[in-house]
């Protein structure tokens, strides 16, 4: 619902305004504030930073609409002015165009004129924000995507592709940022976001260096995916580097007994993947599912500190290129049975 302030010293305007849009109002199509003077104007903007338009006296005590409009300028680019006055000589007008006024209206008020003014106002207004709120997004979607991948997304192919389903062989990595949920519970929540965004780039970084991408983040863990060749390879080599780099972070100062350390769990095999969500809400996640992908999670639960755990499966394919040890048989939650595990050590 747009939202107009009123500026004018006359009492009377608030009561006239309020009867020539009362449908209006009553629809909830416009919603009104009201100011005596420029001042009181920019303390009504604080308390209500939404404002769309503001319709605007000139000659008014404390703060003038010219200086109002000046200071709007400078404050509230986004929200748009127009002049409501007497004074409509060409002067005044120039000066208020010159200070940013978006239209200018004489007195006394030809509320059709006004209403139309105000549909016009509220137009370019509206346009404005999508045309900024467009801008943000093209540039935060910049931030986190190449061009390359901006053009396939563009693309006929793209469309194609969300909808295409297949079964792969890669490897799934699961790293869990041990006891973290411990900071969560004791630290101010930007302190919690910023340092596990912190950790989590360092991950990023290597992951990627050996040709991995995210598939999500789950908490404080990330899940990673592998692919092509030597995929297990490369994702091994991704984790013993994730772990020593987080190694490498200093302990949180002033006390607080944390020292970060990553758990790990690795699985290779078959995984479907293919976008996973609800159309409905307009939520999909091109993601991998399966038995593997399981597995890993299992493997990554089961890893201490400082562990990377993977299956005898796995540790018969890296024998010869990782220096690993046998952990043992263990039994892991929905998964029958017991599975021999093995710990990669460098």
């Amino acid at each position: 619902m747009p939202k107009i302030l009123v500026v004018d010293d006359e009492v009377d305007l608030e009561t006239l305004i309020k009867q020539k849009f009362r449908q209006k109002i009553r629809e909830q199509k416009y919603e009104f504030f009201f100011a005596v003077n420029g001042k009181d104007a920019l303390e009504k903007i604080e308390q209500h930073p939404e404002v769309d338009i503001v319709l605007s006296d000139i000659n008014m005590p404390e703060m003038d609409g010219l200086t109002l409009l000046s200071r709007l300028n400078e404050t509230s680019p986004l929200i748009k002015s127009v002049i409501v006055s007497a004074y409509g000589d060409m002067e005044n007008i120039r000066s208020a165009m010159n200070l940013g006024a978006f239209d200018f209206i004489t007195k006394p008020i030809n509320f059709e004129d006004l209403s139309v003014t105000i549909e016009k106002t509220i137009r370019h207004v509206t346009q404005l924000r999508e045309t900024i709120n467009a801008i943000k997004e093209n540039n935060i979607l910049k931030m986190y995507v190449d061009e390359t991948v901006l053009n396939f997304m563009a693309s006929r192919e793209f469309e194609s592709s969300l909808i295409a389903n297949e079964i792969i062989e890669g490897t799934v990595v699961f790293i869990d940022i041990c006891s973290f949920t411990a900071i969560s519970e004791t630290e101010p929540a930007n302190t919690v976001v910023a340092l596990l965004n912190e950790y989590f780039d360092v991950m990023v970084k290597e992951i990627i260096t050996q040709g991995g991408y995210v598939d999500k983040f789950i908490g404080d863990a990330i899940m990673a995916v592998f692919r092509g060749d030597y995929h297990l390879d490369r994702a091994i080599d991704a984790c013993l580097a994730v772990r020593a780099t987080i190694n490498g972070l200093p302990a949180l100062p002033e006390g607080r007994p944390f020292v970060p350390k990553v758990a790990i769990g690795i699985n290779s095999g078959e995984m479907i993947s293919g976008n996973i969500g609800s159309s409905s809400l307009r939520r999909l996640d091109y993601t991998v599912i399966g038995n593997s992908v399981n597995t890993a999670q299992r493997l990554q639960s089961i890893a201490e500190p400082n562990q990377i755990i993977i299956s005898e499966k796995a540790y018969g394919c890296v024998k010869e290129s990782f220096n690993c040890k046998k952990v043992g048989e263990v039994a892991m939650k929905n998964i029958s049975g017991v599975m021999m595990v093995y710990e990669v050590l460098d």
